[in-house]
């Protein structure tokens, strides 16, 4: 690594110091709320583009694919985004979460003082309500998708893999359509039977929710896809860790050093089979072995690697930003192909660029490949602008997922904050609603519930000892209405506080 850190050209150290004063920053704005979620961009970034140059050996890879001039551009570029996303957030933040603004960050409260809220524990049980019912039609899904073989749906590691929610790619139809909605809803319910079982102080509700993680977990554990895994998995085992746990720091920070060695092996496991078998056919078969698991070496963080070409292709003229059609395709993405046959593709066009078009298939490319947080940017708007307009996307991310920190005692914010900060690294390879669907649902589902009357905060006096007016009984409207102004004008003022 120190041979590496020598040939850094002056862009890579203003990273650093970016990224350095960026965590300090975000450190000293916690209770603000929008600490904790730049701290996540800011890790996001560290690890899909520093982490790229130590992990896949910079000298001997990077700066044999790319001349230095373009290596030293591609620096540039990350720096100006992490400064352009510095100098937006706290902005935005005391702008879009103005009315917020007197409040301090529910999730550092409950680190310091425990989840016992009876208002949260309602929500938390009114929110496990709402998921059971949607995993119960997932469930009738599966069984007609699925039929005899059922059993596998629920417990893949028997032997067999369920994946009843499988498309058939870019050419789909509405029954594909719903096949990947029924993918992200069981991705979102998953995640919350998580953080449930993990927050809830109700044994019947935690005991239940528990049964739920037994039965929706594996049947992406199992699966060759990481990034489903740790939206599933990760949001519950955080939540667990710092919000229940009452361990000291240092006892917590074992456990999650101990988590990621465990996560690290098994996602070495499903790189080293998902090429050539079924995972759970080499699970039973082979076994897991922790050690080689461990060696493996990770796919696929290459971001900065992705950077540079596209950096390299936009300089020598091979590729033209798209001017927003990149993000425009991933905002129409939720309408299915069948409504709307000529719906833009994602990605295809760099695909091709990268000199993997001309493939026999639907997509008529080899493969998809990712542009990353930072290249997205670029290939829909140019080095510069580009750079700028991703920061931009991140800081209004921060200051959404802020918001639902700070609004957090209503139902379901805190699951959906937790699910939000993990899908955080996901986007760190491109923004797509492919992976912000699950988010997006359970927002949806979290908004429906707080309009309902049983979702809202109720009145000091609503319970069943509250005083009742008997001049309420069978008066009309209107003499109720004339004893309440006559009576207000003989009420004693409100006590006044103590001069100080």
């Amino acid at each position: 690594m120190l041979e590496t850190l020598k040939v850094m050209p002056a862009a890579f150290w203003v990273v650093i110091a970016l990224l350095g004063g960026g965590l300090f920053w975000s450190s000293t704005n916690l209770r603000r709320g929008i600490g904790i979620p730049a701290i996540m961009v800011l890790v996001t970034i560290a690890v899909w583009y520093v982490g790229d140059a130590l992990y896949n050996d910079y000298r001997y890879w990077h700066m044999v694919l790319f001349p230095q001039t373009v290596l030293t551009k591609a620096w540039w570029q990350v720096a100006l985004f992490l400064a352009v996303f510095l100098l937006l957030t706290p902005r935005l933040h005391n702008w879009i979460n103005a009315r917020f603004l007197g409040r301090s960050s529910q999730t550092l409260n409950m680190f310091k003082g425990g989840v016992q809220s009876p208002q949260f524990q309602r929500g938390l049980t009114i929110l496990f309500g709402a998921a059971s019912c949607v995993w119960g039609c997932l469930v009738i899904g599966a069984v007609f998708r699925f039929r005899g073989n059922i059993i596998f749906y629920f417990f893949p590691y028997l032997g067999g893999y369920a994946g009843p929610w499988v498309t058939s790619g870019v050419a789909g139809g509405g029954t594909d359509s719903l096949l990947a909605l029924a993918n992200y809803l069981q991705l979102m319910v998953g995640a919350i039977f998580g953080v449930v079982s993990a927050l809830s102080t109700d044994s019947r509700v935690r005991g239940l929710a528990l049964i739920g993680v037994l039965l929706t977990w594996p049947y992406y554990i199992f699966d060759r896809t990481r990034k489903s895994i740790l939206a599933i998995v990760v949001p519950g085992i955080l939540a667990w860790v710092f919000l229940r746990f009452r361990g000291g720091l240092l006892l917590k920070a074992a456990m999650i050093a101990a988590i990621f060695v465990v996560t690290n092996a098994w996602f070495g496991f499903l790189i080293g089979h998902r090429s050539n078998t079924v995972i759970t056919e080499a699970f039973m078969e082979e076994g897991f072995d922790f050690a080689k698991g461990s060696e493996e070496k990770h796919q696929g963080l290459n971001m900065f690697e992705e950077l540079s070409w596209i950096t390299m292709l936009t300089g020598d003229g091979s590729y033209s930003p798209n001017w927003g059609q990149n993000y425009f395709a991933n905002l129409a993405n939720p309408i299915p192909r069948s409504l709307w046959s000529g719906k833009p593709t994602i990605g295809l066009d760099y695909a091709v660029a990268r000199g993997v078009g001309g493939a026999d298939t639907e997509a008529g490319v080899y493969a998809t490949m990712s542009n990353g947080l930072i290249g997205q940017g670029i290939a829909n708007f140019g080095l510069y602008i580009g750079t700028a307009f991703a920061a931009l996307l991140m800081s209004l991310w921060v200051c959404w997922l802020a918001r639902l920190d700070l609004d957090g005692q209503k139902i379901g914010y805190i699951p959906l904050y937790g699910l939000g900060l993990i899908l955080t690294f996901a986007i760190g390879r491109d923004i797509t609603f492919l992976d912000l669907y699950p988010f997006v649902f359970g927002y949806a589902i979290c908004w429906w519930l707080n309009r309902k009357p049983t979702g809202r905060p109720q009145p000091p006096h609503a319970g069943g000892n509250s005083r009742r007016n008997p001049l309420r009984r069978g008066r009309p409207q209107v003499a109720l209405t004339a004893r309440r102004n006559q009576s207000a004008s003989i009420l004693p003022d409100p006590p006044q506080a103590p001069e100080t």
